[in-house]
């Protein structure tokens, strides 16, 4: 029974990101949820109290979708700063297929119009990019006079920046294509030595290595509930 109630969640769960994502928050309604999983409203909100404990859900599951692969690609065995690009690939990618994270994004956003507290972003990433660049440091790769935190404080702001104009211009379809210059700028100022054309080579080979992010990508949620649904189918700083 408990397996079948959390199976149900799971599925509101997504098909409230799809709305979410597609419409936002104030154009997504418990009557369109149920309209979309195929789900009666009594059903969800057995489940989840209100639409705001259902965007607050989202919102944390997209939150702890990053803490595996950080771990992933912080435990490669490459230098720190092509563990860096290849880490913003992936991140990237996630944001482009994974509804549950792009939904969480946009909720984000939208967070004022939500009656309810939710996780700070970008924090934890500026702490994750600080380490990277700390590690690059005590490698002998990174410029002299870059100070890690202040620029790991930039770099994530040109990523998420990056993504919000993809996002407005081609719904993020060519985020790779344009990742890869932003890092070819980034680069040519982070490296002792510069090559960011070598590095980034380097990275991207290991993000489409068949184990490098097993699970991050490929492996993570589709959009996985369709537009129409018969009714028989049944952390931490973030952004």
């Amino acid at each position: 029974m408990q397996g079948r109630a959390k199976t149900t969640r799971r599925y509101l769960l997504e098909a409230a990101a799809q709305l979410f994502d597609e419409r936002g928050y104030a154009g997504t309604s418990i009557s369109d949820i149920s309209s979309r999983s195929g789900r009666t409203s009594g059903s969800i909100y057995f489940h989840y109290a209100s639409k705001e404990k259902l965007a607050l859900a989202v919102v944390e599951e997209h939150f702890a979708s990053w803490p595996e692969m950080i771990g992933r690609h912080r435990a490669a065995a490459a230098p720190a700063l092509e563990r860096l690009v290849a880490l913003s690939f992936t991140v990237a990618r996630a944001f482009r297929d994974d509804v549950v994270v792009r939904a969480g994004s946009r909720l984000w956003m939208e967070h004022k119009a939500i009656d309810a507290t939710l996780p700070m972003p970008f924090v934890g990433w500026i702490e994750v990019v600080t380490g990277l660049l700390e590690e690059a440091r005590a490698e002998g790769a990174l410029a002299a006079g870059i100070a890690p935190e202040t620029a790991a404080h930039g770099i994530v702001c040109a990523f998420f920046g990056l993504h919000t104009v993809s996002d407005a211009l081609d719904g993020r379809r060519c985020i790779e294509q344009h990742l890869y210059g932003l890092w070819s700028l980034l680069l040519a100022a982070l490296q002792a030595e510069p090559d960011p054309a070598g590095l980034l080579a380097r990275a991207l080979a290991e993000t489409t290595a068949p184990d490098a992010v097993a699970g991050t990508v490929t492996g993570s949620r589709p959009n996985a509930v369709p537009s129409t649904v018969p009714s028989a189918v049944p952390n931490a700083g973030f952004a």
